[in-house]
């Protein structure tokens, strides 16, 4: 722009922190650095459509039309570095001050107190922080999924007047994610072995070794154990311990190392005070691996022990049983375990082998019989398989576990789910529900599971909400007890709550696709429609073929009143005929969003009979509640059993 002009705007600068430091030890590192970040951010602002006013160094000064776009646009960067960050030797710990006010554009450039004060509100944020200024603040507090911390009145250099300042608190940072839990000293995270053999293909028996002693420790009632999702986050990390403590809100920490060598196994363990940083105990195991269940029981017990804990009489019998005398079917176990925790489709079935070789090499172990219900359980709820398949399948394996031994929280968890979502028998389900967690109070998949089939469904909402929590508390780090969580405040209708616990997922693992997606129901139901169709546009076609992302656009189109693109995406899926098998609940969705009632209907039924598990989340959707009167959606539920 050749001639000067005045408007509004919002003024975003940015620095890394440290760099002047950089550049004087190491000039070559300190401008590859400085490449990479560009790299890095520069898209982001593009998409965000912020004008790249110019940089100095290591800054960045940009312009915004709105203090929105400008908020949004940090938070995703401080995102996408967080990402680079977590991986990169040489880590980019950039700042970002933002504030509105009048600017003059003169030859290309801007000027004014806008511009000033965001290049000094910057430095109120340290590395990987936001701060905001308090006319920012005025337009985006009630429009952002982020808390605003007020910062008071700050002096800054050559502005005359105090100027209150805010912190944008993103979900990984330490307030939100972390102060949540007291730090007592009976919650107890046992952090993953360390493999000290020099053989990296043992390292699924450390891995398996510290998820059985969480397991162990669990059926001790008077502890609160952290689940192996959360403490998992911290393997190879070099992390202050009273650090970890802090952030898992864990009094206790149990570490050691592992060495296995052929048939014999050297287990070393410690226990520590994580508030004041303090040794309680500490033992070292050398023994033949068939005892290998007598050291995570003797752990459990010192645990205990040094805990001043008392153990019930069941609990003792419990420690002291042994899942397989089998040792080869033990160790075939803990790999299925392995390739298990992964997810993916190849690596479930690998799961899936490793445990029916565990189960040919001792037909009486139950625990691997378990691991076949959980992948079956697994390849349907991710759409890998279908329900007609997997549900049987996975029946089959949990009623034979239990019959082998009733006494396993994780069968009757397995067992309750299957009741739920593909039996519709939600009593019985609940007893199941109930008789795990009495086994096992500290199995966080059953808190999980148990609120979001039967008390979800049956609307049992304070109840469900208080088990949602109870998950969350036992595994904090767990992308998905997040995720359930914001589903819970979705079906409350609180959705700013839930965007919040969805991003609080994707700071933990940003390539958990389906809090996206979740937040972009959040964003149409509360009719904020560019942003829905925004995320669903970007992340529905990575988790989806082509003819289902298809109707997944025309519910999001047909949400915001776009009737005419809406029907357009659904004439294609229906010219594609039945070269792919679609769920008819995905046709319902799409017809409920044109409004057009009996054919959402149709589909419906059609779901219905054929048991799809996610009909009774459909009637819980808040998106469907208009219908709730209709008395095709009465003679549904009733159908149903809700």
């Amino acid at each position: 722009m050749s001639q000067a002009g005045r408007k509004l705007a919002a003024i975003m600068y940015t620095d890394i922190e440290g760099y002047t430091a950089l550049t004087q030890g190491d000039e070559s590192l300190a401008l590859k650095l400085l490449e990479t970040h560009r790299e890095l951010i520069r898209p982001v602002f593009a998409k965000y459509l912020g004008r790249e006013v110019k940089t100095m160094g290591d800054a960045f000064l940009l312009e915004f039309d709105s203090a929105l776009q400008a908020t949004e646009c940090a938070a995703e960067v401080q995102r996408v570095l967080r990402g680079y960050n977590e991986t990169a030797t040489l880590k980019v710990p950039l700042r970002i001050g933002i504030h509105a006010g009048d600017v003059i554009h003169r030859e290309g450039d801007v000027y004014g107190d806008a511009v000033n004060i965001a290049s000094r509100i910057v430095r109120l944020a340290t590395g990987g922080e936001i701060c905001i200024s308090a006319q920012v603040y005025d337009q985006v507090h009630n429009k952002v999924p982020y808390r605003l911390l007020k910062l008071g009145p700050q002096a800054l250099k050559n502005v005359s007047f105090p100027t209150d300042a805010y912190n944008l608190e993103l979900p990984w940072q330490t307030s939100r994610m972390n102060a949540v839990w007291k730090q007592d000293r009976n919650r107890v995270a046992i952090l993953p072995l360390v493999n000290i053999t020099n053989d990296p293909n043992d390292e699924y028996f450390a891995d398996g070794m510290t998820e059985e002693m969480i397991s162990t420790l669990s059926n001790v009632s008077g502890l609160t154990v952290i689940s192996r999702t959360s403490t998992m986050q911290y393997k190879g990390a070099k992390k202050n311990l009273v650090d970890i403590g802090r952030e898992l809100g864990a009094g206790t920490l149990i570490e050691g190392s592992v060495r296995k060598a052929g048939n014999r196994v050297r287990i070393t363990i410690q226990l520590l005070d994580a508030r004041e940083d303090k040794h309680l105990w500490a033992q070292s195991y050398d023994r033949e691996l068939q005892d290998i269940f007598a050291v995570q029981s003797d752990v459990a017990t010192n645990v205990a022990d040094a805990l001043k804990v008392k153990l019930l009489d069941r609990e003792v019998t419990q420690l002291k049983k042994k899942p397989t005398e089998n040792t080869e079917a033990y160790l075939l176990y803990l790999k299925g375990r392995e390739f298990w925790n992964k997810r993916s489709e190849s690596n479930v079935r690998k799961a899936l082998e490793y445990f029916q070789l565990a189960i040919d090499a001792d037909p009486g172990f139950a625990l691997a019989l378990v691991g076949l219900a959980d992948s079956w359980g697994v390849l349907q709820s991710w759409g890998f398989v279908s329900t007609t398949e997997a549900a049987p399948k996975m029946k089959q394996a949990v009623l034979r576990a239990l019959k082998l031994d009733n006494t396993l929280a994780e069968a009757h968890a397995a067992y309750a789910l299957e009741l739920a979502l593909y039996e519709w028998k939600w009593e019985e389900a609940e007893l199941e529900f109930k008789r795990a967690i009495e086994l096992n109070p500290n199995y966080a998949t059953a808190h999980q599971w148990y609120s979001y089939s039967v008390l979800r469904y049956t609307r049992r909402m304070t109840e469900e909400l208080k088990e949602a929590y109870k998950a969350l508390e036992l595994d904090p780090l767990a992308p998905v007890m997040s995720l359930n969580m914001g589903q819970t405040m979705y079906i409350r209708e609180e959705y700013d709550k839930a965007i919040e616990y969805f991003e609080k997922s994707l700071a933990i693992d940003p390539n958990f696709l389906m809090a996206y997606l979740h937040q972009a129901g959040c964003y149409l139901a509360s009719a904020r429609y560019e942003k829905g169709i925004e995320l669903i546009e970007t992340y529905l076609p990575k988790v989806q073929t082509k003819t289902r992302t298809n109707l997944g656009f025309a519910w999001a189109h047909g949400i915001a009143g776009r009737i005419g693109e809406a029907r357009r995406l659904i004439a294609e899926v229906e010219q594609a005929g039945d070269k792919e098998l679609i769920p008819p609940i995905e046709f319902a969705d799409a017809y409920a969003a044109l409004g057009e009632t009996d054919k959402m209907f149709e589909y419906l039924d059609k779901a219905a009979l054929q048991k799809d598990y996610a009909v009774p989340a459909t009637l819980v959707d808040p998106f469907y509640k208009r219908y709730r009167s209709d008395p095709r959606f009465i003679a549904l539920k009733d159908k149903v059993g809700i």
